[in-house]
């Protein structure tokens, strides 16, 4: 006789309510074990949640577009009855049956106990610590995804689940192994970090990493082992651009708009990535190709107490400076609001990290992969320059433009930084 299985929402983290935004299943399918049902996103992330048994679903008890929280009921299966030769092998030998038949046949030594399914550690990897086989790492679509997300490679990762079956618990032992210098990381060979117990030397006190943090820390380690970052510094005369600036605050005031630099600047980016679609773009998986991407979606980097968020704003080459202006305020409210929608934080083809607002004088920030390029923006400072043959006081703005050697060269990023001081230097530059 057949069981029904609920399926209910696993643990989401710190999110109370989470949007559904795919159903892959409807009443009456098949389903596998481990087969994705439906999608869950948050405001950081998505997953998958696969199906624990094997049957068909008779009932679904979400909508998509609608949200979940942890422990509500997601779909009903009636799972199927296990094969007639897995029934026989979990009832063991039948009592009737001849014992000299069973000893004869019963292997000599008796194996190894296997592991619990609930061990959520890995065991230790083989000599080497790297996978010997050949064949596809045994994960569900859901830990596939969890793992693309954090950069893991699950070749490298050993499985505590049922016949070795890869589970989410094992890919952060691994992520957290490798951050903490304990596990392979890319490029091995990196000395660890020592571990210390600094309350030796005084008073601590441990404070928890926020997620936001957590998934930076990962993300920000997986781009600076991979891209070869080289830095190029310049600065830009934005005397003219300040004024300029200045002189339309009332008017953008009356249009609900705060008008900041950075929108400016935004559009003198886009017109130089224009310029430059080298820097536009990604390179290929197989590193045999570019990406070159025909839109002009920037990132921006946003202070939240929580950590470093990167919202992005879409088609920056067709909106004004006040639209521009405008989105940058309601983004970046949600941001530290923590209110940011799933599309809010994809599609970036270059990101723009401005810390201008609280000071420096130069800096070299991470290339956010798999994008090429990324400039920082450090506070601009009023001194003295040489304009023919006189010195004037003039705005200086300093940036510092990160970018992935593989794919731009010293010479085209200095063309860019050029180009994109010229256009600072004169805002008339970006229409022409």
């Amino acid at each position: 006789m057949s069981d029904t299985v609920p399926v209910v929402v696993p643990d989401i983290g710190d999110f109370d309510q989470v949007d559904v935004v795919e159903v892959l299943v409807a009443v009456g399918d098949d389903v596998s074990i481990d087969q994705s049902l439906i999608t869950l996103e948050s405001d950081k992330a998505s997953m998958e949640v696969p199906s624990p048994a094997a049957g068909r679903v008779v009932e679904i008890a979400v909508e998509l577009g609608g949200q979940v929280g942890e422990g509500d009921l997601i779909l009903t299966i009636e799972a199927a009855e296990p094969p007639a030769e897995e029934r026989e092998e979990a009832a063991g030998p039948s009592e009737e049956s001849d014992p000299s038949a069973v000893e004869a046949t019963a292997p000599a030594p008796s194996p190894a106990p296997r592991p619990s399914p609930s061990r959520r550690r890995p065991p230790p990897p083989a000599a080497g610590g790297l996978a010997t086989s050949t064949s596809p790492p045994h994960a569900s679509p859901a830990v596939r995804r969890f793992a693309r997300l954090l950069g893991a490679d699950l070749t490298k990762v050993s499985g505590s689940g049922a016949r070795g079956r890869i589970l989410r618990e094992d890919v952060e032992a691994f992520v957290k192994d490798v951050m903490t210098g304990r596990g392979p990381a890319a490029g091995a060979g990196i000395p660890p970090v020592p571990e210390i117990d600094f309350s030796k030397f005084g008073p601590v006190e441990s404070k928890p990493l926020s997620r936001i943090r957590k998934l930076s820390a990962a993300n920000l380690h997986r781009s600076w082992l991979n891209v070869p970052h080289v830095t190029q510094h310049d600065e830009a005369d934005i005397t003219d651009l300040e004024a300029f600036r200045r002189a339309h605050l009332d008017e953008a005031r009356e249009r609900g708009v705060r008008l900041t630099l950075l929108a400016f600047l935004m559009k003198a980016v886009a017109a130089s990535l224009a310029e430059f679609p080298e820097m536009n773009s990604s390179l290929a998986p197989d590193g045999e190709s570019l990406i070159l991407k025909r839109y002009f979606h920037l990132g921006v980097a946003v202070d939240t107490p929580d950590g470093l968020v990167v919202p992005v704003v879409r088609d920056v080459d067709r909106k004004s400076v006040y639209e521009l202006a405008g989105e940058l305020g309601e983004v970046s409210g949600r941001a530290r609001e923590r209110k940011l929608r799933p599309a809010d934080i994809q599609g970036a083809s270059f990101t723009v990290s401005s810390l201008g607002g609280i000071g420096g004088t130069a800096f070299t920030p991470i290339v956010n992969a798999p994008e090429v390029g990324i400039l920082g923006v450090s506070r601009a400072v009023r001194r003295p320059v040489y304009i023919g043959a006189g010195l004037a006081p003039r705005l200086m703005l300093p940036v510092s433009l990160s970018y992935d050697h593989r794919v731009i060269d010293g010479a085209s990023a200095v063309r860019f930084t050029t180009h994109l001081c010229s256009a600072l230097a004169d805002i008339r530059r970006v229409v022409l």
